[in-house]
């Protein structure tokens, strides 16, 4: 899938986690009107009109939305908050160590949520 939501996606991570790519599957996804980016099957980024959104652990969001202006995810004006997400502001986007940092943390949430998940299963 290419379009311009997935080509911001890519060029974060080419910036902020360049090596992600060559350690884990990544792919991209339609998701409500915007694009969901993967790692090894789990969603752990998003990009539409609301600008760049990362799935984060609870503690890592706290810091967010107090701290550094990040808003909560909604797909649509009116629609559900996606409780695990950030709308990542701007001026962090522009520092790639902050961005890279942010990026290891969804990455490896959304990872050990897998290997969870798996190890309930049994």
């Amino acid at each position: 899938m290419k379009n311009k939501y997935s080509g911001r996606i890519t060029a974060l991570l080419d910036l902020a986690a360049p090596k992600l790519a060559a350690t884990h599957r990544i792919e991209f996804k339609n998701v409500f009107g915007a694009v969901g980016g993967y790692v090894d099957g789990r969603i752990f980024i998003s990009c539409g009109t609301f600008g760049i959104a990362l799935r984060l652990p609870p503690n890592v969001l706290e810091v967010l939305f107090e701290e550094q202006g990040a808003r909560r995810l909604r797909y649509f004006p009116k629609g559900h908050i996606k409780k695990e997400y950030a709308v990542i502001p701007g001026r962090i986007l522009k520092d790639a160590s902050e961005v890279g940092r942010l990026l290891d943390e969804s990455v490896r949430y959304v990872l050990a949520t897998l290997t969870y998940a798996v190890a309930m299963r049994g």
